[in-house]
C-alpha cells in the first residue's frame, strides 16, 4: 500500500520530466542583441528548458531603444524576471534589482568585470563579457607599436593623414582622459588633445561622410582604428591587407554586460537557476565562438583567438558611473561635439 502511495505521489514529477506540457513556472527574460546573439540565446533557452522542464522562458528581444523600453516596463511593474544589462545603465536600476553579492562563482570572473557590475558595494549582475577599446592596426600605414602615450604622439607626427580614427563621442575620448589622469566628468586637457585629432591626424565626421570609420579602415585609409571586440569578425573577414590588434598605450575604460534579476520577481529561485545557466562555462563558450565578445569568465576567455584582447584587460579600468552618468555623457557630447549631438 505504501509503495502504491509513493508511486502516485511521484507520478506527476515523472510525467513532468517527460512532457513539456505539464504545469510550468514561466519567467520572462529580456535582452538586446544581433541576429547571431539571439540565435545563441534561443539555443541556451532551449537547452535550459530541456534540462529544467518545470520552467518556461518567455524571451523578450528588444533590438532597439532597449533601455527606454526597459524603463517603461519597470515603471509599469512589468519588469522581466531576468534582465540583460550593462554597467553604464546599471546604476539607474540598482535599487530595483536583486543583490547577487553572494553568487558562488565570483572567483571565476575577472575582478574588474565584477566591479563594473557592482554599485555601492553590491553586485547586481553576473558578467557575460568584458569589453574594452583596442587599436586595429593597418601595418602598412603604421609599422610601429606604441608602448607609451608619447610613442603614440610620435606616430601621429610621423604618419600620413588619417593616422587614427576619430569618433565624436566622449566614450572614445575617455582612453585619452584616463591616460592623462583626468576625471571623466571634468576632462580638460584631453578634450583639447582629442578634438585636435579631427581633420589633422584623423578624418573629420564630414570627411567620413556617408561611410563609416570601419569601412574607411577596411579600405586602407586609417592606420589605427579604435574600436572593440565586436568588430573583430567583420575585419577578419573583409580586410585584404596586413593588420593586427594592439593595445592602446594607456588606460582604457572597461565595460561589462551581464545577467540581472528583478527585485520584484515573483519567481526568484527559478530566475536564479536560469542566470546560473546563462553564466555557465558552457553558455560562455557559445558567446566566445561568435568572435563578438570576450567572455568575463577567466578560464573561457583564455581560449580567445587573439591574445591582444586579454592584454587589453590588464590596461583597463571600470568607469565609476552613477545614476547621472548617462545624462552627464550626453551633456558633454553636446558641449564637445555639437555638430553630431
Amino acid at each position: 500500500m505504501l509503495k502504491k502511495l509513493l508511486l502516485l505521489l511521484a507520478l506527476p514529477l515523472i510525467l513532468c520530466g517527460c512532457n513539456k506540457n505539464c504545469a510550468q513556472t514561466e519567467i520572462t527574460f529580456s535582452s538586446w542583441g544581433s541576429v547571431t546573439e539571439v540565435q545563441i540565446l534561443n539555443k541556451i533557452i532551449s537547452d535550459f528548458e530541456s534540462e529544467n522542464p518545470d520552467i518556461k522562458i518567455n524571451f523578450i528581444h528588444i533590438p532597439q531603444n532597449y533601455f527606454q523600453k526597459l524603463h517603461l516596463l519597470f515603471a509599469s511593474s512589468q519588469a522581466p524576471d531576468v534582465i540583460f544589462l550593462n554597467n553604464l545603465y546599471l546604476p539607474l536600476y540598482a535599487s530595483k534589482l536583486e543583490d547577487l553579492s553572494d553568487y558562488k562563482d565570483k572567483n571565476e570572473y575577472y575582478p574588474e568585470s565584477l566591479r563594473a557590475l557592482s554599485y555601492e558595494g553590491r553586485l547586481y549582475a553576473i558578467p557575460r563579457d568584458i569589453s574594452n577599446l583596442v587599436f586595429y592596426r593597418n601595418k602598412t600605414l603604421v609599422n610601429r607599436t606604441p608602448a607609451t602615450f608619447e610613442d603614440l604622439e610620435s606616430i601621429f607626427n610621423n604618419c600620413k593623414k588619417y593616422c587614427i580614427s576619430f569618433e565624436p563621442d566622449v566614450y572614445f575620448m575617455f582612453p585619452y582622459t584616463l591616460t592623462m589622469g583626468e576625471d571623466i566628468y571634468h576632462p580638460e586637457k584631453s578634450v583639447e588633445f582629442y578634438k585636435n585629432l579631427e581633420g589633422k591626424y584623423a578624418p573629420s565626421p564630414s570627411e567620413v561622410g556617408s561611410s563609416t570609420l570601419a569601412q574607411m579602415f577596411l579600405e586602407g585609409k586609417i592606420g589605427l582604428y579604435l574600436s572593440g571586440r565586436w568588430m573583430y569578425p567583420k575585419i577578419s573577414e573583409k580586410a585584404d591587407f596586413s593588420w593586427d590588434v594592439i593595445t592602446f598605450p594607456g588606460i582604457v575604460p572597461l565595460d561589462s554586460s551581464g545577467w540581472a534579476i528583478s527585485g520584484n520577481s515573483k519567481h526568484k529561485e527559478e530566475a536564479k537557476r536560469f542566470v546560473d545557466y546563462l553564466a555557465s562555462a558552457k553558455s560562455s563558450e557559445y558567446f566566445l565562438n561568435t568572435g563578438l565578445v570576450v567572455p568575463a569568465r577567466i578560464e573561457v576567455s583564455q581560449k580567445i583567438d587573439n591574445k591582444a584582447f586579454l592584454e587589453a584587460i590588464k590596461k583597463s579600468k571600470a568607469l565609476k558611473v552613477d545614476k547621472d552618468f548617462k545624462k552627464a555623457a550626453d551633456n558633454m557630447n553636446r558641449e564637445f561635439f555639437p555638430a553630431k549631438h
